[in-house]
Parts: structure tokens; sequence; C-alpha cells
């Protein structure tokens, strides 16, 4: 995007190809980051938000392909800078090896047989370098640093100081955090959770990077205190999807495997930005384009992983040569992707209407599914008017789309992430995607199927080993037979409900299993307001984050090891964890580096030694003795956990093993029976007047909340973070030119809250639609707007007015 003689901020020019706003010097792409000179001030409240400063834009043209040597230079540039070559280089080596450690990243498979000396990407290495950096936040920093002060500083700041090397603790009143013995530490917080008048008023977090072992010991000991209070983050991303899924197929899983993806027709990539949060997925895409699958890309935003890819370990791609991906690329309207979907199905129907018996695939029909007419009724009711509004798109856009679904055998797999679960109709939205897929049969056949691509490294894990605070009664019954005790049956908070009831002084202990929970949910003030309500907030990290600046009365920091690093066993031998990818592949992963510190407990171990301070006699369970071998572990999970039969032998497969998957032998395990038809009404997302809906969205430069830098190379935009990308035509009808100064409101439940001083960046969006970043828009998301039955946060259909700043 080149755009000439527009003054830019505070008086910035631009000249060709990019716009420079000199409000501060451009920071360098790796540097060594020091305090900003403001004093501490004992009094002051630690700031929730990232600070509103610009760091000097620049903004050029958005890319047309990902990957390719600026995916490789970035890379080295990260691991080299942070780890140093001898480190960097040992790690890289190991990075989703099937005798190394599991990308800490996005949970993308490996392959199942061959895989290259390099099975990584751009942000996978810059996930390693961020865990294998040698920066340490140690207890001097802490004593040197007021935490008022530390959350002053940015995101970005608090990510490049390093790694946590020692438990600290925020007293009562006090302004820096002290070391803290371990002991001391779980003592601590034993004497917090046996102070409070119900285990109810606890609750546990657990973030996607925790592995099986540890997620498996955290779930029992947490249902042994008393409560299933145990939210996770996939409460804020696939929780839809499991709900949608669950219903309509019996899984809430996906059902395809990547051999199925290079087999395919027809690949619809809806909701997803695979070249930034996945950018393994691409690879992928170049087999089945190669082979002869159209793959079709639905996105509101144009989105250079989805349009082409360089694929950085062959010559053309190192030269700059790209394969196409999307042969069509449909510029659906915020929250149309129902509408869209419900389209794709009258099409099919009318096709098949048109040539009876030569589209639909009738025997699946008859044998494996249910409300098929009920369905075929709604479709016939809704009309091409109210899905061309709510999609955005044309019914010959959309008749065409069809066509390519029907094309050969009909393999179609749909592939989705954020941009269909994160909206108030996203359940309804994915059973519409099941819909399309039911017509057609294509579900537990070769080539075609669902595929919810997960964000976290072990969020699909998590929840097999029994992080969800609404688990099925078999699994309870197995960890009663097991464990012998009665686990709690009444279903626990999850993450919106957690903030909630913590808001309201009914959560008084937070014990968060890594991520950054504040800058990870919406509404920001409001999280922050509920976190300070507790007594006690308990963060296991390995490094320094917003979350720890926020706490209760007393906060913890307790560090814990990262997956590149060595765990050894009792006899001083090391030892591997496992975890499940999205495909439902569970695997080794062993970390070869040496910790960060001498003082750091892995995930296992820190969950054991708190169960025992905790639980005290109330438990005959040797949670430590067990902890010390991971084998026990799985030996337990074996069996309690359906799937697992043999985990220890089976895990030790070149690879590991593949989970079962009923829907993928097409045995649909529903209340029916069956594969189930959802007839929802069509609806959609619809701004007011005068408003803008608004998406939040991910930079090249950061995973989930953590950020590695401060670029966005895809999207053109370098050295910044506060903006707001807008289409011309919306920023023309606001009187705002590129690079204005903005504050963007939301006020959809009568509570006004404000982002503020963002600037606005033309940017090819469908009229109407805004997107930026999180975390600095999740302010914008209120708590009470969540998708139904998921209770999703929908931080992709944000109601907005956009405000120049005077």
């Amino acid at each position: 995007m080149t755009r000439k003689g527009t003054a830019g901020v505070n008086g910035g020019t631009e000249s060709a190809g990019f716009f420079k706003a000199p409000v501060r010097d451009c920071l360098p792409f790796l540097y060594t980051p020091t305090m900003s000179d403001s004093p501490a001030v004992l009094t002051e409240t630690p700031q929730a938000e990232p600070p509103a400063e610009f760091t000097g834009i620049r903004v050029g043209d958005p890319k047309h392909h990902a990957a390719g040597v600026t995916a490789v230079t970035s890379s080295l540039k990260h691991v080299f800078g942070q780890a140093g070559v001898s480190r960097g280089i040992r790690g890289m080596a190991k990075l989703n090896q099937a005798n190394g450690f599991d990308c800490p990243s996005c949970a993308w498979p490996d392959p199942d047989d061959h895989r290259a000396v390099t099975e990584f990407c751009e942000n996978g290495a810059k996930a390693l370098a961020s865990e294998t950096t040698k920066r340490r936040v140690d207890p001097a920093f802490f004593a040197k640093h007021s935490v008022a002060e530390i959350s002053r500083e940015s995101d970005y700041w608090m990510e490049q100081q390093g790694r946590l090397t020692d438990p600290v603790v925020l007293r009562p009143g006090a302004t820096h955090y002290e070391p803290i013995g371990w002991d001391e530490a779980f003592a601590l917080i034993a004497a917090e959770l046996s102070a409070i008048a119900s285990p109810d008023e606890a609750i546990f977090y657990t973030s996607g990077r925790t592995v099986n072992e540890a997620a498996f010991l955290y779930g029992v000991f947490v249902r042994m205190f008393g409560t299933n209070n145990l939210p996770d983050c996939s409460n804020m991303c696939h929780e839809s999807s499991g709900a949608a899924l669950g219903e309509s197929l019996g899984v809430g899983k996906g059902t395809v495997t990547l051999r199925d993806l290079e087999e395919a027709d027809t690949i619809l990539i809806a909701g997803q930005n695979p070249g930034t949060n996945h950018p393994r997925m691409l690879s992928t895409l170049q087999a089945a384009v190669r082979n002869g699958a159209e793959i079709v890309a639905i996105n509101p935003m144009k989105e250079a992983g989805l349009v082409g890819f360089a694929h950085p370990q062959e010559i053309t791609g190192m030269m700059g040569a790209s394969t196409p991906l999307a042969s069509s690329y449909l510029r659906v309207a915020i929250n149309g992707d129902f509408a869209l979907f419900r389209g794709l199905c009258k099409a099919v129907l009318a096709a098949e209407e048109k040539s009876p018996g030569t589209v639909l695939d009738r025997a699946f029909l008859d044998e494996h599914t249910h409300g098929f007419e009920a369905f075929v009724r709604e479709v016939g009711a809704t009309e091409w008017d109210a899905i061309e509004s709510l999609s955005g798109l044309t019914r010959d856009e959309i008749e065409e789309t069809a066509k390519t679904v029907l094309r050969g055998e009909r393999k179609l797999i749909t592939c989705w992430a954020m941009g269909l679960t994160q909206h108030l109709n996203a359940v309804a939205t994915i059973r519409e995607v099941v819909n399309l897929h039911l017509l057609l049969g294509a579900v537990g056949r070769p080539g075609a199927g669902l595929c919810p691509v997960r964000g976290h490294s072990n969020v699909q894990g998590d929840r097999t080993m029994g992080i969800f605070e609404k688990m099925p009664a078999a699994y309870h019954d197995a960890i009663d037979r097991e464990f012998g005790f009665a686990s709690p049956r009444k279903h626990g908070h999850d993450v919106v409900s957690s903030i909630l009831a913590m808001h309201r002084g009914e959560g008084k202990v937070f014990f968060a299993m890594g991520g950054n929970f504040l800058q990870a949910t919406p509404d920001t003030r409001f999280t922050a307001e509920a976190l300070r309500q507790c007594s006690l907030t308990v963060h296991v990290s390995t490094k320094l984050n917003r979350s720890h600046v926020v706490t209760g009365r007393t906060g913890l920091i307790l560090p814990c090891l990262g997956r590149s690093e060595e765990d050894l066993d009792e006899s001083g031998q090391p030892q591997f964890a496992t975890v499940e990818n999205s495909m439902s592949v569970v695997h080794q992963s062993k970390g070869i580096l040496s910790p960060a510190s001498e003082n750091l407990l892995s995930e296992s171990m820190i969950v054991a030694r708190l169960a025992e301070a905790t639980l005290g006699a109330r438990t005959k369970f040797a949670f430590v003795e067990t902890a010390r071998d991971y084998d026990r572990i799985r030996e337990i999970i074996a069996r309690t956990l359906p799937g697992f039969e043999d985990f220890n032998e089976r895990v030790r497969h070149l690879g590991g093993f593949y989970l079962p998957n009923t829907a993928r032998e097409r045995n649909f395990q529903t209340a029916t029976g069956k594969a189930n038809f959802s007839d929802a009404v069509l609806s959609g997302a619809k701004p007011r007047e005068g408003e803008l809906m608004l998406m939040t969205v991910r930079s090249h430069d950061q995973f989930n909340t953590t950020v590695y830098g401060l670029h966005d190379r895809y999207r053109g935009i370098a050295n910044e973070r506060r903006v707001l990308f807008m289409h011309p035509g919306d920023m023309q009808e606001r009187g705002l030119k590129p690079l204005a100064e903005i504050d963007v409101r939301n006020e959809s439940d009568g509570r006004e809250r404000v982002a503020e001083r963002f600037l606005a960046v033309p940017y090819e969006l469908p009229k109407g639609a805004v997107a930026g970043y999180f975390p600095e828009l999740n302010v914008l998301v209120p708590i009470g707007l969540t998708a139904e039955i998921s209770n999703t946060p929908c931080s992709k259909s944000i109601p907005v007015t956009v405000v120049a700043r005077g």
C-alpha cells in the first residue's frame, strides 16, 4: 500500500512506499530494553493496559505471499539474537522433531512420516527464541523495579526482559515483588485456599501450553479440593467449535488428518490467517494445490498467507517465487459466514433439484443423518436477499463457490479458526458448516472432513486430560474409581463466568497454570477490577507479562521449565512429557537444553507440591512421588481415560499415536445416534447507524498475547501496534486522513469503553469493517457480549465508533 503526500502523525511526512511518524526514534528489530526515566510512585495503581504511546510507524505495501527468504532471516535474527548461536542451533535442531520437543507455539501437526531438518516456521522460531533467551528476570530485577513502574511499560518491553528465575511474592501493600522459597509459596497458597468459605471460591485457570501429564494431575487435584472451576483458554477460542461439533457429530474435535488435506478436491479456509497464526499449514496447502485442490479463502481481510506461499526450504521459494494458494477470495462481511454457508447449502440443494440423484450423497443422508427434512425447509425459507445482505457477497459469488465445492469427488475440507468462533452466532455458524458437509457426505472419508485449527500447542490435549468446567459423567466416574473419592459434579466457571464471579467478590483465589489471563480476556478494565478483588492471585509462568502487575491482595509468580528445557526424573535422567495436536495425535516432547535457572520446577511438580500442601491428610494419593516420573502419571491416565490404553508403550512409537475419533469412522455418538443437521434461523451482526464492526487480530510479530516485536510485515505495518485498519470510504466519511489519531469506543451495553490513541490506516476491508490488534483492543470487548451456548467472548464482532482526537 503506497500512499503519497499526506502528513503523518505530529507532522511526519511520507515518501514513496511508506509513512513515517517520528513520534520517537524507531526501535531496532531486537534491542536491549531500558526502563523509563519516570520515578516510581508508591501509591500508584499499576496499569492494566499497555501505554497509549506511539513508537514510530512505517506503512508500506501489504505482501502478496507469505514466508520466503525474509521469514528465514527473521527467524535467525530472533533465535540468534536471544539465545545465541550455539544454544539457538541446538534448539532449532530439535524443534518439532520426533526425538525433540514440541513447539510451544501453535498446534499444527507434524508429518506422520518424513520430517524436514527444520520442521518449524518463523513464529515457531520466535517462540523458541523467547523461551531460550539469555536474558533473565531475577530477584534483582524486581528489587530494582516496582510493580507500578513495570506496568507503565509495553507488553513488548515485558516480553523482552527475559526468563523468570525464582518464585517471587507481592505482599499486601508492597510496591515490589520479593523472593520467596518454594515451600513458603506452596504454604501461602494452601493457607489462602483453606481460608475460603467454599472450594467454589477458588478458580484454577489453564493455558494451552500445559503438557498432558501436568494437566491431568491438575484436574484431579482441583476436583479433590472440591470444585470444577477449571476455565481454560479454549473457552475464549474453540469452545464454539467443540459445542457445535459435539452436537452435530458427537465429537468436539476435527475429523481430518494431514493426508486428508493433501487429497482434498476443495479446501475452504474461513476466518483463519495461516500465514501468521499457523505458518506450517502453508506447506500442507501448497501440497494440496500441487495435487489439484482448489482453495477458497473466506476472510474480510486480504491475508498474504492465503494468497501465496514461498516455501523457505525450496530454491524457488528462497528466490521469491511463490505458489498461488487461494483460487478465489471471498471478502465476506464480518460475521457474514453463517449467511455464506447457508447460501452454499441453498445452491447445493438447488443443483440437486435441477439434477436429482447427482449431487447429494443420498446413501449417507439416509443411513447416517438426522433432521435433513427440517433443514431443507429452513433453507427454502431463507431468501437470497437476506443471504446477500448479511454475507456482504452476491448470489453469483456464492453460486460460483458452490460449483467449486461440487467439483471432483466432492472431497471437501473446511478449515476455520477464531474468525468463526468469536461471534454471537458462532455455534450456529459452525453447525451450518457441518450441514454443508453432511449434504455431500464429506465427513469420515479420505480427503474430506472438518478442520478446526487450534491455536495453542496443547489446548486440545488439556481438554482431553480433563481441563473443563463441565466434564462428562464418565470422566468423573473414572477418576472417582481410580483415586477413591467423590468428585464434585456441579458445573464450574468458564472464563467469562470466572471474571464475573471475581468481580462480585465470589471468586477469592485465582490460580493460573500459564498464560496471560488479563491480556487474553475481554473487557480489560473490568477484568482488572475482578482480579484486584481476589485475596490471592498466582501465575505459573516462564516470562514476565501484564497479568503479573494486576494482582489480588497478594500476588505470586511461580517460574516453571519451558518445553525446550531438560526435565529430569528422580534418577536424574531427562524425561519426556506428551502433548496432543490439532489432529488428535499424542506424541512426546522432550527438552534438551539446560534450564534458565536451577530454581525452576516443572509444571507437573508445581501441581504435585501444591496438591500435597493443600490437601494434606485429605488424600492418600502420593502426588509428588508420582510426579517424579511421568511414566507413573501416564500409567494412571491409561487406566482412566479412553483411548490411552498402553499409553507408555504407544507414545514411544515414532510420532506417537492417533486418539480414536468416532466421527472419522462415521460412528456419530450423538443423542440420535446419527449426525444431526441444524435448522437454525439465519442470523448475523449488523452495526447500527454511525457504528463500525471491529474484529481483533494478531500481528505477524505476536503469538496469542505474546508480543515478539512491533512489526506486521504481511500487512505492511512496521514499528507500531496502535493501529486501526479501516476502509478508505469509512475514513473519508469521518474526515480522517491516513495516520490520523483516533479513539475507538464501544457502548453496546450502556457502559462506555474507550481504546485511546490509535492511528487510522487505510486498508482493503469491506466497508463498515475495521480491524486492530489484541490485546490492545480487548478493552472494547464487553464482558457480556458472548457467543450463544459456548459463552465465548465476541472478539470478532464488536460494534464501535471511531472519533478523531482533538
